[in-house]
C-alpha cells in the first residue's frame, strides 16, 4: 500500500500569493479553504510563537478536508521549557489545544535552535513524558545532535527525525526513518525541476513501503513555495492524498 505525500508549505496566510497561487480577490478567510483543494497539508508558523486557542484550531479543522493534515510547530517558549526544564509541566500546558486538531493533527514539531547543544539527558526526560498517541517530529538545529544515538533514540520513541535542506548546505541531507513517517523541510528558494525529480525519486521508496511523508517548502512573497508542492504533488500522483 502506497504511503501518502503530506505536501504543502510553512504557513498559507499569505494574501501576496495571489494571483500566482490563490485566486485575485480571495478574502482572509477563504485562503485555508482554497489551499486545502490543491494541497493536502501545512505546516502552521503561527503556533511556534503562541499556542493556538481551541476555538481557533476547531476554525481550522472546519475549513478542510477530512483528508488535511496540520504540522503544528510547538510554541517555541514552551517547548524548549520541556525540552530543557520540566517535560510534564510544559506538555501539560502545550498539548491540550494540539489534541483538539483530532484526526487532522498530522504530527507536533519540535524545533531545537541552535545554541542548543546535544543532551542526551533532556531528550531522554522529554521522550519519556511525551504521549505515544500524539505523532511527534523533531528538528535538531546543532549538528552536534546528528549522532546514531540521538537518531536510536527517537526511533525507540517512534518519533521522526526532520530532515532539513537548507541554501547553506552543500549536499541534501540523507534521508532517515526514525519514526512511522518522514518529515522534510525543504528551504531553498526555489528548486529546478530536475532537483524536484531527484526529490521525488528519495521519496518514492518510502511511500512505496506504505510511509506517509510530510514534505514542507518555505514561505515566500508571491507563493512559490506553494507552486513546488504542488509540482511534486504532480511528480507522485499515486501517493497524493485526496484533498477533497
Amino acid at each position: 500500500m502506497s504511503g501518502r505525500l503530506l505536501v504543502g508549505t510553512s504557513g498559507f496566510a499569505y494574501p501576496g500569493w495571489a494571483p500566482r497561487f490563490y485566486p485575485a480577490g480571495t478574502a482572509a478567510q477563504e485562503l485555508l479553504p482554497y489551499y486545502s483543494s490543491r494541497l493536502p497539508a501545512v505546516e502552521l508558523n503561527n503556533t511556534f510563537y503562541a499556542t493556538p486557542p481551541v476555538a481557533r484550531v476547531e476554525a481550522w479543522c472546519a475549513a478542510v478536508p477530512e483528508s488535511f493534515r496540520f504540522s503544528v510547530k510547538a510554541q517555541r517558549g514552551g517547548s524548549l521549557f520541556a525540552l530543557l526544564q520540566d517535560p510534564a509541566e510544559a506538555l501539560a500546558r502545550l498539548l491540550p489545544p494540539y489534541r483538539a486538531f483530532g484526526a487532522r493533527l498530522g504530527t507536533v514539531l519540535f524545533r531545537v535552535p541552535g545554541q542548543v547543544r546535544r543532551d542526551s539527558a533532556a531528550l531522554e526526560r522529554l521522550l519519556g513524558a511525551w504521549p505515544a498517541e500524539v505523532p511527534l517530529a523533531m528538528e535538531f538545529q546543532d549538528p552536534t545532535w546528528h549522532v546514531d544515538e540521538t537518531f536510536a533514540r527517537l526511533a525507540q520513541a517512534g518519533a521522526a527525525v526532520c530532515l532539513t535542506d537548507r541554501p547553506e548546505d552543500d549536499d541534501p541531507p540523507i534521508v532517515r526513518l526514525t519514526g512511522q513517517f518522514l518529515y522534510l523541510r525543504l528551504r531553498r528558494d526555489d528548486y529546478g525541476p530536475a532537483e524536484l525529480a531527484t526529490w521525488a525519486a528519495r521519496l518514492e521508496p518510502f511511500l512505496s513501503d506504505g510511509r506517509d511523508a510530510f514534505v514542507f517548502f518555505k514561505h515566500d512573497p508571491v507563493g512559490r513555495g506553494a507552486e513546488l508542492a504542488v509540482a511534486l504533488r504532480e511528480l507522485l500522483p499515486d501517493a497524493a492524498s485526496p484533498a477533497a
